[in-house]
């Protein structure tokens, strides 16, 4: 796996309930809208810890389809397919090709919370990397972020261990991420 298998890979995904598409300049709307009102529940979310505008919204979605086009992640925004109405978003980053690896990230709007929804489009991108070659799909949680903790487990990635003092907060504050994986089966060494 490469940079040309990102370049390659589906730009949507269809599942059970949801549209997942790549980032696209008509998408702002509608993180803005669940942005700011999903910010008390963000508090671990870099990107994400003032009320946005327009401006912040436009220039998010064109950079997430920038780095999408780039073959530097990949970026779903994740849609009820029944309403339209915005769910989150999932993406797959700081890929490893010699592995080959990435991370997951996810962040969800909280009007959609408690649905099952997020869970269903996160597995979807794991699998389309799986697809694509990945051997491994790795979270990196804050200790103290227990709900992302919660949801990387029910996507049945397993703790491996914590490092200390090797991030920043988004307050800008030294922190201690959870690693959790998800290893592709059928690719785990031999011991």
């Amino acid at each position: 796996m490469d940079r040309r298998d990102l370049l390659r890979a589906q730009r949507e995904l269809l599942t059970q309930h949801l549209r997942l598409e790549s980032p696209r300049p008509e998408h702002a709307r509608s993180v803005l809208e669940s942005v700011n009102v999903s910010l008390p529940g963000l508090r671990f979310v870099e990107w994400a810890q003032q009320t946005v505008d327009h401006v912040w919204a436009d220039a998010f979605s064109q950079r997430g389809a920038h780095f999408v086009a780039k073959g530097e992640a990949l970026i779903f925004y994740a849609f009820d397919r029944n309403d339209g109405t915005f769910v989150g978003i999932v993406d797959l980053h700081s890929f490893d090709f010699s592995v080959p690896c990435c991370q997951i990230g996810y962040v969800g709007d909280a009007r959609r919370a408690g649905r099952g929804l997020m869970r269903e489009a996160a597995l979807a991108v794991i699998d389309l990397g799986f697809a694509l070659g990945l051997r491994r799909v790795e979270a990196w949680c804050d200790v103290r972020n227990a709900r992302s903790i919660r949801f990387a487990e029910c996507l049945a990635m397993q703790r491996e261990g914590v490092r200390r003092s090797t991030e920043r907060d988004a307050q800008g504050s030294l922190c201690d991420p959870l690693v959790l994986s998800r290893v592709r089966p059928g690719s785990e060494p031999a011991r």
